[in-house]
């Protein structure tokens, strides 16, 4: 017997009972982006593997250690994707959509990073983001944070998460802060674990959010960041604070939140949430003025944000479970007996141009009536249009509501659409 193949370790399918509400997040996530006047735009999912180099950074974890790449038949270098904004720019710049103009874009598909598997982490994962271009204004960076909070409102998450700022500053002003941070820890080298000491020559700046927590309380007494940065920089994060305290937007400003990735300066932000176990990042961002110029393209500010949709799934899962899910079946159309077939299917397309919206399903796979409206029960659906010989010669259809809600009553097949009209309000 042949052995069984099996998805690559990583990668998750996704189950016909789990995917309503991937559907419904999906379709919230959209709808709010399009509300803010927002454009889609879709990159592949391979890229060559310097546009991660140059972009997010060689000395970042995500390029260090977690990108799957490999070598095509030109020997060329090609990388999955493990983040959306480097493609972004990539074809923002590629096809001129942002020279001397602005562009607000939103992107949603599969990202891969080969790291440990774990709950609602895989190899292969679910991002959705959110890239302005050509707006260096604070507006821009608190747009973003207004629409993010929007969106955990109609996902039923806004008590749940809570948002944490900060200013990372321009990269003069990281350039001093990091000679600093790495004179203070040198202090300290002795409690500094295998991964601190490799990022003291790497990337100083990710031992701030480090989760040793011996390591976090010698932090709390090295050099802040704010101190190093230029007035620019602070009234730019002043601005960004003042929008959400007149919005009503409550936060936290976190001098050790410096997100993962080289390209970001002055203002980031992460959503966080404890109602998954320990601390997790729902949605991190921030603004990216010189990635635009560091690719190949003309000096373009940028800011944005991405989340991680399995992230967001377990948390609307967690505490918003009452969420009312489309049905997977509204409408199910039973028949049997002779010349009811070719009937069955006219109803059902009937039934399908009048009720767009409406999830039409159609007994396909034959048996009597009791077995057909087992299937109709265990589909969900609200109502079974019944048709039967009788029914066909007389040119009839039976309605029965599979709830028991109301009585099933018999009605033309010319009244059927009213009919559904009113039960369908």
């Amino acid at each position: 017997m042949a052995k069984t193949i099996q998805a690559i370790r990583g990668m998750n399918d996704l189950s016909p009972t789990d995917s309503p509400l991937w559907q419904w997040i999906e379709g919230q996530v959209r709808e709010t982006f399009a509300s803010y006047g927002y454009a889609e735009i879709r990159s592949p999912i391979l890229e060559s593997t310097n546009l991660f180099a140059r972009g997010v950074g060689e000395e970042t974890d995500i390029v260090s250690k977690e990108m799957f790449t490999f070598k095509d038949r030109d020997d060329e270098s090609l990388t999955l994707r493990p983040e959306g904004t480097a493609g972004c720019v990539r074809a923002a710049i590629e096809h001129g959509w942002i020279y001397n103009q602005e562009q607000r874009l939103w992107y949603i598909g599969p990202m891969f990073r080969y790291e440990r598997p774990q709950k609602g982490r895989y190899r292969q994962f679910h991002q959705a983001g959110v890239e302005i271009f050509g707006i260096a204004n604070p507006e821009a960076d608190a747009e973003l944070i207004l629409l993010t909070a929007r969106l955990w409102e109609k996902l039923g998450i806004r008590e749940h998460v809570s948002l944490q700022l900060n200013s990372i500053g321009s990269l003069d002003a990281r350039k001093k802060y990091n000679e600093a941070l790495v004179a203070f820890l040198n202090q300290h080298i002795d409690v500094l674990d295998e991964d601190c000491k490799r990022r003291l020559t790497t990337n100083p700046l990710r031992i701030l959010d480090t989760k040793n927590e011996q390591i976090q309380a010698v932090l709390n007494n090295a050099p802040k960041l704010h101190d190093y940065l230029d007035e620019e920089a602070k009234n730019h994060f002043a601005q960004v604070c003042q929008i959400l305290d007149q919005m009503g937007v409550k936060y936290e400003i976190n001098q050790k939140l410096v997100r993962g990735l080289d390209y970001y300066n002055k203002t980031v932000f992460e959503w966080v949430t404890t109602a998954l176990g320990s601390q997790g990042t729902v949605c991190g961002g921030g603004r990216y003025d010189g990635l635009v110029e560091q690719l190949g393209g003309h000096a373009t500010e940028g800011v944005g944000f991405a989340m991680g949709l399995e992230r967001l799934v377990l948390l609307v899962q967690e505490v918003n479970p009452t969420v009312a899910l489309p049905r997977a079946v509204d409408i199910y159309v039973v028949h049997t007996g002779e010349g009811t077939t070719a009937k069955a299917f006219e109803l059902a397309e009937n039934v399908r141009s009048a009720f767009p919206q409406l999830r039409t399903m159609l007994h396909c796979s034959g048996g009597n009536f009791k077995k057909q409206f087992k299937r109709a029960d265990k589909s969900g659906a609200k109502l079974a249009l019944v048709l039967g010989e009788s029914e066909v010669a007389e040119k009839n259809v039976v309605i029965k509501d599979l709830h028991g809600e109301v009585e099933q009553i018999t009605v033309s097949q010319a009244n059927l659409i009213s009919e559904l009209q009113a039960r369908f309000k």
